[in-house]
């Protein structure tokens, strides 16, 4: 008979990976609904408590020897995932009611990792006790350990929904949990209403439950709404922010961070904000340091001033950047995942559950954990009465008991004649052996009596309880209440309650004057000053296009051959009296693509509009305006308000252009000038930049000059004097100024020839200097 068992690959590996993905996600990731734990986390408290009986009012021990103990009875998994799952339960900062109280290094808010389990010891938190002590009465089920050498609870018989107390997180196969922490007061009046009213919704659930409560306390951000949707669906973020205080002394101000958002590493945090403030995209803040203790306390230094007024929007100013650029405001998913309880105890399902079906699961298992519970007891009672009753016959027929036993062969004879004799069961026939001589005393036949009648009349009661779900359900609602006054606290995260501070990208950038300096190979660089054009530093080869004044909160608008426009702000433009660097790297350029013109969009570096002599009714289309004239004779006039404002890495549009035409420069004028064009081959054109269509966007444009099929544009020049225009040179080495007093036609117009043979060659662009420019510079 063969060994071997032939199957195919694929449904070998199915299976096995089918096998697998079960076993993670019901045995190591994901929490059950009744106790809110993981397997580990369950192991490790009930062997702190039934091996080790690591009791909170008793010592502590090595948490080696908790490990040990654990790993080689319960979790053969290693010993490192046990002790981090439990110095998890034994952080203050991780779960907002620890459920091991820990002596030693367990870690910090910094990150800093725990001592080794060797160095530090442990015991259980009273709140972790209310998990654990109704295992002595049955209220669970039991299974075999890995081994089946010894017996594990299947579950925890929680008297409160640890699942949403503490939370947890996991990643399993397929699938991930993530459950905030929550008010322990919150989740006990949500499962409360829940008891009162069977059929209350997540809404009204919500109205008790408002939101998550994080151990580090912070702000959440979250609308009404957006909580409750979450608690509706399962899943969702909830924003978090740290929160902060104002405090002044003297003349210096300080923002002092008293709260971080959860699951936030603080000294990372700090760090961050300390590189942000060398790095100056502060400017309202000096310094920065952590004085935190047990409390958090995280002081920034603000710029002074003598305004109190100023010195605290500065300090909003500072606190609204690092909400945007670091964890100080965060966002925490939230994934309701959790194991649901199958008709087989042992067997759950993964579900992504909401409020309601949470409570109601865990309301459902802890009234089966009630009923099992005061059954036992019941049991327990039954068991004393029956022994209580024997005794209380006895005091009737004493002198005949005693007479027997003096009479019997010995404790098997008189056992089997007291039975004989008074029907007595083998359990009341011993106890009454056992029972001592002064017990037949006459006070002592009276206790006796008295327990009895206590005893029956609290069996009556559990009885009682027991014969109506409304009465366990009281009990569970008691129980609740009680919990809720032990261990109840007030809730440390506030719900959209936080100062509102607006981030301005503009509050964060220097003001400062500089010149913005871009040469015609496409470098750009700022500097604060120059003696002069010539003694500007650029690469060999390459030379200057324009020169423009700006303040750095300003922005630059770049135009390309290819009809891009392109806005940064001049605080981009690296500062340096070097050569600076290509404008590719702050854009996505095209194949080719170079840069023909340029605004600054600074009242300084603009021409001088005279808005009366234009009739506009679209605010978008208002001077200063740009000028754009293709190589095949194409032209359009656009507003430069449309393209101020900070562009993405691929700008955007501002002239579409046919196949095989670029854009041969942009002008900016003020709309009371005349454009100057001298084609290719000796015809001239000047008219007014008036006639151009505006465009509010990107336009194919209308004809400026009309060329022949072999002509272009080689030259052209915006110029508000009729006698300035553009100079080009002819073959014979004569120059001619194409301007408005010699050439002036109408736009569209073919233009007048300047020269019958040949080709224009020579034309120097002028640098992109304006008048105004020059004046400040003098000055």
């Amino acid at each position: 008979m063969s060994l071997i068992e032939h199957t195919a690959l694929h449904e070998a590996t199915r299976n096995s990976y089918l096998n697998y993905a079960l076993s993670v996600i019901t045995s190591r990731a994901l929490p059950d609904v009744r106790d809110g734990l993981k397997p580990v986390q369950r192991r490790i408290l009930y062997g702190m408590f039934h091996n080790l009986k690591l009791y909170p009012d008793g010592r502590y021990r090595k948490s080696a020897a908790v490990i040990g103990e654990v790993m080689a009875k319960y979790h053969p998994h290693g010993d490192s995932s046990i002790y981090d799952a439990m110095v998890r339960m034994a952080q203050n900062f991780s779960l907002l009611h620890m459920l091991v109280d820990g002596q030693g290094n367990f870690g910090s808010i910094d990150g800093d990792s725990a001592a080794a389990m060797r160095y530090t010891e442990c015991k259980l938190t009273p709140l972790a006790v209310e998990l654990l002590s109704e295992l002595r009465q049955r209220t669970v089920d039991y299974r075999p350990n890995y081994d089946g050498q010894h017996m594990e609870p299947v579950v925890l018989p929680a008297q409160f929904p640890q699942l949403l107390v503490n939370g947890t997180e996991g990643i399993a196969v397929g699938m991930a949990t993530r459950i905030p922490p929550h008010n322990l007061r919150e989740v006990i009046d949500a499962a409360i209403l829940l008891i009162d009213k069977p059929d209350a919704t997540c809404a009204q659930l919500h109205r008790k439950l408002k939101g998550p409560d994080f151990p580090l306390g912070g702000t959440i951000l979250n609308t009404t709404d957006e909580l409750r949707a979450i608690y509706e669906t399962g899943s969702g973020s909830v924003r978090i922010q740290g929160t902060w205080e104002f405090h002044r002394e003297g003349r210096q101000g300080q923002a002092i961070i008293t709260t971080i958002p959860y699951a936030i590493n603080k000294s990372t945090l700090v760090e961050k904000m300390g590189g942000l403030i060398a790095a100056k995209k502060l400017p309202q803040l000096i310094d920065i340091r952590d004085e935190s203790t047990d409390v958090i306390r995280i002081v920034m230094d603000i710029r002074r001033s003598r305004s109190d007024a100023t010195t605290r929007v500065d300090a909003e100013a500072a606190l609204a950047y690092l909400f945007k650029h670091t964890p100080l405001q965060t966002t925490f998913p939230v994934n309701l995942t959790c194991l649901i309880p199958t008709e087989n105890s042992d067997v759950c399902r993964p579900t992504r559950a909401n409020l309601l079906e949470i409570l109601q699961h865990w309301l459902e298992f802890r009234c089966k954990t009630v009923r099992r519970r005061l059954e036992y007891e019941l049991e327990k009672l039954r068991d004393r009465l029956h022994i209580l009753e024997a005794l209380s016959r006895v005091f009737d027929v004493l002198d005949e008991i005693i007479a027997m036993i003096r009479a019997s062969e010995g404790r098997r004879d008189a056992h089997e004649k007291l039975i004989a004799r008074f029907a007595f069961t083998d359990i009341q026939a011993d106890a009454i052996l056992d029972l001592r001589l002064y017990k037949l005393a006459k006070l002592e036949i009276h206790a006796i009596l008295e327990e009895l009648e206590e005893k029956q009349a609290e069996a009556d009661r559990i009885e009682a309880l027991l014969s109506s779900q409304v009465a366990i359900n009281d009990v569970v609602r008691q129980e609740l209440l009680e919990l809720r006054r032990l261990y109840g606290q007030k809730r440390r995260t506030t719900i959209g309650t936080t100062e509102a501070v607006t981030y301005q990208e503009d509050a964060y950038i220097v003001s400062e004057d500089a010149y913005l300096i871009v040469t015609r190979e496409g470098w750009i660089k700022r500097q604060n000053s120059f003696s002069s054009i010539d003694k500007i530093r650029i690469r060999e080869g390459d030379d200057i296009a324009c020169v423009a004044l700006g303040n750095t909160r300003k922005t630059v608008t770049f135009f390309t051959d290819q009809g891009g426009a392109y806005v940064l702000r001049l605080d981009v433009v690296p500062a340096t009296t070097g050569y600076g660097e290509p404008i590719q790297r702050q854009f996505k350029f095209n194949d080719g693509e170079r840069v023909i013109g340029i605004a600054m969009n600074d009242a300084r570096s603009l021409p001088s509009t005279a808005p009366t002599q234009i009739s506009l009714t679209d605010d978008t289309n208002i001077p200063p305006f740009g000028v754009a004239i293709s190589r095949k004779g194409r032209t359009v006039r656009f507003s430069l308000h449309q393209h101020t404002e900070l562009s993405n890495r691929n700008g955007r549009r501002f002239m579409r252009l046919e196949k095989g035409d670029a854009v041969l420069n942009v002008f900016l004028c003020a709309g009371d000038e005349n454009i100057n064009i001298a084609s290719k081959h000796g015809r001239a054109l000047s008219f007014p930049v008036a006639d151009i269509n505006l465009f509010k966007g990107a336009g194919k444009g209308v004809t400026g000059i009309k060329l022949q099929s072999h002509d272009s544009v080689y030259a052209a020049q915006v110029t508000t004097s009729r006698s300035e225009g553009v100079t080009v040179e002819t073959p014979r080495g004569r120059t001619v100024v194409v301007n408005a007093s010699r050439y002036l036609g109408s736009r569209g117009g073919r233009g007048k020839v300047v020269i019958k043979r040949g080709e224009f060659s020579g034309w120097t662009p002028e640098i992109m200097r304006f008048d105004r420019l020059q004046a400040a510079e003098e000055e």
